[in-house]
């Protein structure tokens, strides 16, 4: 009988063992799926944070511009056309740093991406770029064709303006696989 006893014992502790082998096992797979899933979380936060930013300041600098180009409203208001010359050459030395800032944010936009928000940053940059030398042949013509074009290509650019953040926006939002 205790021959018997004693495989009773050793199965009953190769069973203890066996089922805390198993137990140390699911533990660890659910830490390590823990772990995971964490350093997830934390790297998409890291990336939409890194985006926003991004966007921010694309949209800060789209918006630099847009400062400039508005002061057109002044230049129709001036009197004379040595006043409008003077208040349009003005508005051309300011608006190429004004690109070059929208060309240094597109370039973080293009870093941080997606795509479609890069291509729509791209766009915005190459709006803003087509504006500039319509500005300058504003500069001593007051014809109207030549103000149209300028006015159209402003229209233009704020309606890949209006693209990006609308892309922006999406890229940023939250989806839940879940549902």
């Amino acid at each position: 009988m205790a021959n018997s006893g004693l495989w009773v014992g050793i199965l009953t502790a190769l069973t203890a063992l066996g089922a805390s082998y198993i137990t140390a096992r699911a533990a660890l797979r659910a830490a390590l799926a823990q772990a995971r899933t964490t350093t997830l979380a934390v790297a998409l936060r890291e990336q939409r944070d890194r985006r926003r930013s991004a966007y921010r300041e694309m949209m800060s600098c789209a918006h630099a511009f847009s400062a400039v180009t508005w002061q057109i409203d002044d230049v129709d208001a001036a009197r004379d056309r040595e006043s409008k010359d003077r208040l349009l050459m003005q508005m051309y030395e300011r608006i190429g740093p004004a690109i070059g800032d929208m060309n240094r944010a597109m370039h973080e936009v293009r870093l941080d991406g997606p795509a479609e928000v890069s291509a729509a940053a791209d766009h915005v940059r190459n709006m803003a770029r087509r504006l500039q030398p319509l500005l300058k042949a504003l500069i001593g013509d007051g014809s109207p064709e030549r103000r149209e074009e300028y006015d159209a290509a402003y229209r233009d650019f704020r309606e890949a303006y209006v693209t990006f953040i609308g892309r922006a926006r999406g890229a940023l939002e939250v989806k839940d696989e879940d549902r």
